[in-house]
């Protein structure tokens, strides 16, 4: 099959998927509100390889870089800046937050299946080869967080040998094919809640993971909480901030644990 053809055929895959997405309101639910972005550790570059612009924190000196893919509204969240920054002063990594959807993402007035068919977390992942070349490069061994639309993105990374470890946070528009393909340890953190990746389908993923019995891997359903609650929660819901910080502390320890 030529390479025309596989594109064709995984933007048709995320068209299905993103009709799927659009039917239930969670995957726009609780939008980031960008006037509450406070200091920020981190500074935005531009001019990374592969053409894209970034959020980074950490130190550069670092040889073990994390690289966070956003949810559909991309990288300027102030909470996902939030988590970089806290990943960061950990003093063990050099943090990456690159805009994938190089200044376009979504906002309440585009219809989600159209945008996400030309914001193929597939193509972006392609896209980002020179990316992680680049810190490969550098001689840093790479670990991948997504959440959301990232969540995909990090799986398609993971089906590469450009990182040594991944952990997807409520992801979306994955299929248990997938799960056959990733070739390192992975962590799933879910949502009870979730009408996007419900845990019926995370169930279905553990299985497959686990008849594999060649990678490790990790699957925990958050209770009580819905689609975006590690990167878009209430702030001022007690019960919601201490769930994603819960989820937080996960990520860290998978990464401590496989990213050497």
């Amino acid at each position: 099959m030529g390479s025309s053809a596989v594109i064709f055929l995984c933007l048709a895959v995320v068209h299905v998927a993103a009709a799927t997405v659009h039917e239930h309101s969670q995957c726009i639910d609780n939008p980031p509100d960008l006037s509450l972005r406070g200091v920020e550790t981190g500074k935005v570059m531009d001019g990374l390889p592969g053409g894209f612009t970034a959020y980074i924190t950490g130190p550069s000196h670092s040889k073990r870089a994390i690289v966070l893919a956003s949810d559909i509204y991309g990288f300027e969240s102030p909470i996902l800046r939030k988590i970089a920054d806290k990943v960061a002063v950990t003093g063990y990594y050099y943090v990456v937050v690159p805009d994938f959807f190089h200044g376009d993402p979504y906002n309440d007035s585009r219809v989600l299946p159209e945008w996400l068919e030309s914001h193929s977390p597939v193509k972006a992942a392609q896209d980002s080869k020179a990316l992680f070349a680049s810190l490969k490069e550098d001689r840093k061994s790479i670990g991948v967080g997504g959440y959301c639309w990232g969540g995909k993105f990090a799986t398609e990374i993971a089906k590469t040998e450009n990182i040594k470890v991944v952990v997807l946070s409520h992801p979306s528009l994955l299929t248990n094919d997938d799960m056959k393909e990733v070739k390192w340890p992975i962590e799933i953190l879910g949502a009870q809640n979730d009408t996007i990746t419900p845990p019926e389908q995370l169930h279905q993923f553990k299985q497959t993971l686990s008849e594999r019995m060649d990678i490790p891997y990790f699957v925990k359903i958050f209770p009580r909480v819905a689609h975006g609650f590690a990167c878009r929660y209430n702030t001022t819901d007690p019960f919601a901030v201490k769930s994603a910080e819960k989820a937080l502390a996960y990520m860290l320890d998978w990464f401590h644990k496989y990213l050497k």
